[in-house]
């Protein structure tokens, strides 16, 4: 339920001062796997006012990153420059451009502030207080051997046994944590759900658990805006070659080896998404992404109910990776303290932004450290002399609101309610069709056609497929407007007092199409006095791949289903009959938001959603870019399931 405002998570006072004065760095310290293949790390511990480094064993912190230990030795150099980077991060915290067009750029800018650069590299101020800090390249990336595993089960072995070989060394105690973001927050979850010895806290930041779902095929759209130029940004970067190894003549060929055998690991999956034209002709290689239980869905898809350490969740309403944080926390079988979930108004690369600042939780930083000294070392107090224990158990930013504190998520208070799709016009917005959002269905049958567009170019999921940065840009991160003159939308009247929403949301559309396929996208939007349209959360499906798992759906005690688990799978894709109608649900993402007085609630519906996702290529085919239909009936109404929480 809701508890409070999040008073307690202030800033609050910093944590103590740096136990040592230096930091010692071993580089490329070779780590052999149980099958051959070298993965290199970065080693950094303690050091005295001379630069030797501490023999004390102490806990070991592990990241395991794909864009290179280069890339996270840039990051830490910039943030040491004594007295320059503190000044900047300060400056960054405090940038704000409120009344013009950009209040986005500064968003992005203040994560800077926010803890989540140290998260992500290196963070000096954890290593001087007493952890050495393990930062290995993942297989076939940076400068380890092998070829890119994405993920996969080879990969997930490499992670348990870098632990083991962490735990093992003289200047560890055996106590190992890991910490990191996105893909570095996704191996954290697959290393905790092994159970491995050593392992003993982490802090997955914007993490996934579900990949499939989460970014590679959302409601079966191909995740076309962030995999093609982040698999080339991965693949791009694991050829810059050991320059230090070049000069003294130790240059490692069975790097350059797996370089040239596999230069551009995954692309023909994304090739074939893009080029198959028919079902019929998709090579096995993609099948395997479309059949159940194969080899690659089974190491994409995490179990985190087999988690049996602390693990805090930091996540943001418009990540890449929504959909599975929350749902990552209350899967988790440990007490509220030992778990907790951090979800701020952000995006994937604007983590953290605002974090530190007053009425806002402290920054990842200290976050992460008070876990680590909480549940590695014993110590209780050093988040500003507080119990981590105590933070929480759930900080969300409600969006709409302020900050606040859950111990559960979503709002056991929630009731879904049905907000009928009506063709009676609202008067509030410039679309394809203005409609209505009634609490009973009202006006006379009525179809209405929508045909896919480009506008969702400038929307808030463009902004989300960017990882953020499209989001700059206040028109497009901020407000639907532009999007919406490419949709059908629904618009309800002004709320008289504050309406909380919490949980998933549902769209059920009568539809009919001209073709055997098509894509629908829907998002939940707060429309505020001035006209501003704020996306909330959103959704996709593919027509043809409706399918839904019973048993890992979630239905309202009426029956409507309000969080559909879409199967996915080439054997449970059902074509459409051209011109008959066809019920499908469309699964928005679990939101926490807050509607004031004189806001209204606004369903956007659209027949495309690029560059957030797009129709695997024999399915575009067969839609052939046909406009669609959605069919108003009193009959069989088309609705919304809002989970909407009792003013109290």
């Amino acid at each position: 339920m809701l508890c409070a405002p999040a008073a307690h998570a202030q800033p609050g006072e910093p944590p103590a001062p740096a136990q040592y004065p230096q930091v010692h760095i071993e580089w490329d310290v070779p780590i052999t796997m149980s099958d051959g293949t070298v993965l290199k790390a970065n080693v950094y511990r303690p050091a005295d006012a001379n630069g030797a480094p501490i023999d004390t064993p102490m806990p070991t912190i592990l990241n395991m990153t794909p864009y290179t230990k280069l890339v996270t030795t840039l990051a830490d150099s910039g943030m040491s420059v004594p007295g320059m980077s503190d000044a900047l991060m300060s400056l960054a915290g405090r940038f704000d451009l409120t009344g013009t067009p950009f209040t986005g750029l500064a968003d992005l800018v203040n994560a800077l502030d926010g803890g989540f650069a140290r998260n992500f590299s290196i963070d000096r101020d954890l290593i001087r207080s007493g952890y050495a800090q393990v930062v290995a390249d993942v297989r076939g990336t940076g400068f380890s051997q092998g070829t890119w595993q994405v993920f996969q089960d080879r990969e997930q072995q490499d992670t348990v046994e870098t632990i083991d070989w962490a735990a093992a060394q003289p200047w560890s105690d055996g106590k190992v944590g890991m910490s990191g973001a996105s893909y570095s927050g996704i191996n954290q979850l697959q290393a905790a759900e092994k159970r491995p010895e050593h392992l003993d806290a982490i802090f997955p930041v914007v993490p996934g658990s579900d990949l499939l779902r989460d970014i590679i095929a959302p409601g079966g759209g191909l995740g076309i805006g962030f995999l093609p130029p982040w698999l080339a940004g991965v693949n791009g970067l694991k050829f810059v070659p050991d320059l230090s190894s070049l000069a003294n003549g130790t240059f490692d060929w069975a790097w350059l080896a797996s370089r040239v055998e596999n230069p551009a690991v995954f692309f023909d999956l994304i090739a074939a998404a893009l080029t198959t034209p028919t079902i019929d002709e998709i090579p096995p290689h993609m099948v395997a992404l479309l059949e159940d239980g194969s080899s690659i869905r089974t190491d994409w898809q995490g179990d985190p109910s087999r988690i049996d350490i602390p693990t805090f969740v930091v996540g943001g309403w418009h990540d890449l990776f929504t959909n599975s944080e929350p749902r990552i926390y209350n899967a988790i079988p440990l007490p509220p303290g030992e778990k907790q979930l951090l979800m701020g108004e952000w995006y994937h690369v604007s983590a953290g932004s605002g974090l530190g600042q007053e009425g806002a939780p402290p920054r990842l930083d200290a976050l992460q450290r008070a876990w680590f000294d909480k549940w590695l070392k014993g110590i209780d107090d050093s988040l500003a002399g507080t119990d981590i224990a105590d933070f929480g158990p759930i900080t969300n930013f409600q969006q709409g609101g302020d900050w606040i504190t859950r111990t559960d998520f979503p709002d056991p208070a929630a009731e879904y309610r049905r907000l009928y799709l009506s063709p009676q016009a609202s008067g509030t917005a410039q679309s394809v069709h203005d409609g209505s959002l009634t609490d009973e269905p009202t006006g006379d049958p009525t179809t209405l056609t929508l045909a896919p567009g480009l506008t969702t170019l400038c929307s808030r999921d463009a902004a989300q497929q960017t990882a953020g940065l499209l989001a700059a840009f206040d028109a497009c991160g901020k407000d639907s407007r532009i999007a919406e003159t490419n949709a059908l939308t629904f618009t309800g009247a002004p709320v008289t007092e504050p309406t909380a929403i919490s949980g998933p949301v549902n769209l059920h559309l009568e539809t009919m199409l001209d073709a055997t396929d098509g894509y629908w996208t829907a998002t939940l939007n707060d429309v505020a006095p001035d006209g501003t349209s704020t996306a909330l959360t959103s959704g996709q499906l593919t027509s043809s791949l409706r399918a839904v798992d019973e048993s890992r759906s979630t239905r309202a005690p009426n029956g409507d289903m309000v969080d559909p688990f879409y199967t996915l799978t080439l054997d449970s894709r059902q074509p459409i009959v051209p011109g008959e109608r066809t019920a499908l649900d469309v699964g928005l993402l679990a939101t926490d938001a807050i509607l004031q007085p004189g806001h209204r609630l606004r369903i956007d519906v659209f027949a495309s959603n690029f560059p957030k996702g797009m129709l695997l290529r024999p399915l575009l085919n067969e839609s052939e870019l046909k406009p669609q239909h959605l069919v108003l009936d009193q009959e069989a109404p088309s609705f919304v399931s809002v989970p909407l929480v009792p003013a109290r």
